[in-house]
């Protein structure tokens, strides 16, 4: 058993991964998107915990207590991406480098899409790859850690 944490954080219908607009979102259900960033983590050391919300505050009470017990936290903000100062000064009062995910390219979008409340401050941002951006935010979470580098680096 590992003793290093990462919380995965998904927001607003990414429950209906693989229902929702498969030409956008293609065809993985969150099921598939768990799995992939618990073996990708596992396999660095690392235990995820998963939690996903319709609901803000909810969202914001998961980003405080990953604040308390993670090492980071990959975050998939979804529509409160571009409405959520309470999501952005949640991550802004904790530690752990935090890196957002999208699964589409929020810039070839709708131009409300274009605009992130949350990404000034995150550590990074993986956007477009479909459901590989989260094992590629994983790794990139997984290194800023172990290179000790945070968000006020």
């Amino acid at each position: 058993m590992t003793s290093k944490k990462l919380y995965l954080v998904n927001g607003p219908n990414l429950n209906l991964l693989g229902k929702r607009e498969p030409d956008t979102y293609g065809k993985s259900r969150l099921e598939d998107v768990v799995r992939l960033v618990q073996n990708t983590a596992e396999e660095k050391g690392y235990d995820v915990i998963h939690f996903q919300s319709n609901h803000e505050g909810d969202l914001v009470d998961c980003i405080q207590k990953a604040g308390e017990e993670a090492e980071g936290i990959i975050l998939n903000p979804a529509a409160y991406t571009h409405t959520s100062v309470a999501i952005r000064d949640a991550i802004s009062a904790i530690a752990p480098p935090v890196i957002e995910v999208h699964i589409s390219n929020v810039h070839r979008r709708e131009s409300f899409r274009h605009q992130s409340f949350t990404a000034p401050v995150c550590d990074g941002q993986v956007v477009g790859f479909g459901v590989d951006g989260y094992r590629l935010a994983t790794l990139g979470l997984i290194e800023r850690i172990e290179e000790g580098r945070n968000k006020n680096e």
